[in-house]
């Protein structure tokens, strides 16, 4: 199991464990062709950044909330458990197969080219779509931090056409900026990513110590339902508000997906995964239970449609309500940047594989950078043209972003499911692995396959949850009745496309080999 304590900064790495690391590699396939330039906080960093509990707690808080009521919170350590079970599970694949492209070279070594390639896909199209979400945050903070923010209109809400084309031009210059980071070279990448996730910590532990300093009831008011509990049938509310944790609690696999860049990764990355899921876990948990004892009232309606921004400019006064907001603002641009710089390196390993149209482009890595330039400005253009969408049908956008984390969950689903019909057939074939020093590499041994199973079990029920017509979900207002049926009518959508892009006999895959 994973440490409670951060990773210490690395320091310089010696070339024999680089030279080891490369050999490593061409043993799984690969010619070392990325910069490996990522020690254990920069591996860390990666997939905390990617989940950023600051930016996603900050908007999603008032969706829990105003489902489920205070009691809402215990969704948050079911969803924890679930996910940490499915970690686990890429622990050990992370430990055998230190592979950009996890998600892909994973489902790809357990289910065949199919199921990896389909994985793969899924993946792209929800990251895509989860950093235009991440971007559009921008409008909720910027316009608060100074009004010079708001460059059209006086309206900031992002359901207004003046909030809502401000938040295509913010979050176009942002990605503009993390685009540009991304292909200059990972170095640069990993020291903003690691600046921002302490900026990100640091913002964690002041707003719960605020929350806890001002708070205006005991930590008992995680039992109290709220007005939904007044009615018949809470638990399927309390299911609904699940939803909040369950958008929250994906993405600490990026280590995984980093792994060519990193130093050791065989040790680093299923340590890293871990602990990125963990420790926001923790620090998410506690900042929800905070809010909901420092909040000026339960039943007001304010924290049910305004969330953790209520409960901040209630208690906080300027200047430091403004460096909290600041501090988010940061949190959002390294989210945006790490879910960007996650499926670059996803594509570039399909287009490696000659797996993706135009994969002779999208694989060419810059020799001066290190970095895989061109899948870095694609996902850039595509995360822009999601975010055109906004401007015509704020509904729609919300609805997209809401049915992309269905993708992530089936994307890591098809990972599962296939590691588990291998654990059945005797896999880890070689047992226990070690590393090229003799140190044994992370394994669940003889749990493997009950935690498999219950990653499948929680994967399969949350896949259902996320995905269920839900109108007060997809339709709250309810002009759109098609919108009701997202879920299922996107994920169809994407395996048609899929279907069409799905290159057939014009590439061969490298072998792939089990006992690794």
């Amino acid at each position: 199991m994973s440490s409670t304590t951060l990773p210490a900064p690395e320091g310089p790495t010696s070339p024999t464990i680089s030279s080891r690391d490369h050999s490593d590699l061409a043993e799984l396939g690969y010619e070392q062709q990325l910069h490996r330039k990522l020690g254990k906080f920069a591996s860390f960093a990666a997939g905390f950044s990617f989940v950023s509990i600051l930016t996603t707690i900050f908007q999603l808080f008032a969706l829990g909330f105003s489902f489920g009521g205070p009691a809402f919170f215990f969704t948050w350590p079911l969803v924890f458990l679930g996910q940490f079970m499915v970690a686990l599970n890429f622990a050990e694949l992370a430990a055998r197969y230190p592979i950009s492209g996890a998600i892909y070279q994973w489902s790809r070594r357990m289910g065949g080219e199919i199921v990896g390639w389909f994985a793969g896909w899924f993946m792209i199209i929800a990251q895509i779509v989860t950093a235009s979400a991440a971007a559009i945050a921008l409008q909720v903070v910027l316009p608060s931090i100074w009004s010079g923010f708001q460059l059209v209109g006086d309206d900031p809400a992002l359901t207004s056409p003046s909030g809502a084309t401000n938040a295509v031009i913010l979050g176009s210059v942002l990605l503009v900026m993390t685009t540009t980071i991304n292909s200059i070279g990972v170095n640069w990448m990993a020291r903003i990513n690691s600046i921002g996730v302490t900026c990100e910590i640091v913002g964690v532990i002041a707003l719960v110590l605020v929350f806890f300093t001002h708070a205006q009831r005991g930590p008992q008011v995680v039992l109290d339902t709220g007005a939904p509990g007044t009615e018949s049938g809470y638990i399927w509310a309390w299911i609904v508000s699940g939803l909040m944790a369950a958008y929250v609690m994906v993405g600490f696999g990026s280590a995984g997906e980093l792994a060519e860049e990193t130093h050791n990764p065989r040790r680093v990355a299923p340590r890293t995964i871990r602990l990125a899921l963990s420790a926001s876990a923790l620090g998410g948990g506690v900042m929800i239970v905070g809010a909901l004892m420092a909040a000026p009232s339960l039943t007001d309606g304010n924290l049910a449609t305004l969330g953790l921004p209520y409960v901040i400019d209630s208690i906080l006064t300027s200047p430091w309500g403004t460096v909290l907001l600041v501090d988010v603002a940061i949190a959002v641009f390294i989210c945006t940047l790490a879910i960007q710089t996650a499926a670059t390196r996803l594509m570039f390993s399909m287009a490696r594989d000659g797996r993706l149209p135009g994969s002779k482009l999208l694989c060419t890595v810059n020799p001066r950078t290190g970095t895989p330039i061109a899948p870095a400005v694609l996902i850039g253009l595509a995360c822009i043209a999601v975010l055109a969408v906004n401007v015509g049908n704020a509904a729609l956008f919300t609805t997209l972003t809401s049915v992309c984390i269905v993708l992530i969950y089936l994307a890591y689903l098809m990972v599962t499911v296939p590691l588990l019909v291998q654990r059945l057939k005797g896999w880890p074939n070689g047992g226990i692995a070690f590393d090229a020093e003799g140190n044994k590499l992370f394994t669940l041994g003889r749990v493997g396959v009950p935690v498999n199973l219950v990653a499948v079990l929680y994967g399969g029920l949350m896949v259902i949850n996320l995905s269920w017509p839900r109108a007060e979900i997809f339709n709250p207002t309810g002009e759109f009745p098609l919108l009701q049926w997202a879920a299922p009518l996107t994920v169809l959508a994407v395996v048609i496309a899929g279907i069409a892009c799905f290159p057939r006999g014009k590439t061969h895959p490298r072998p792939v080999n089990l006992g690794a």
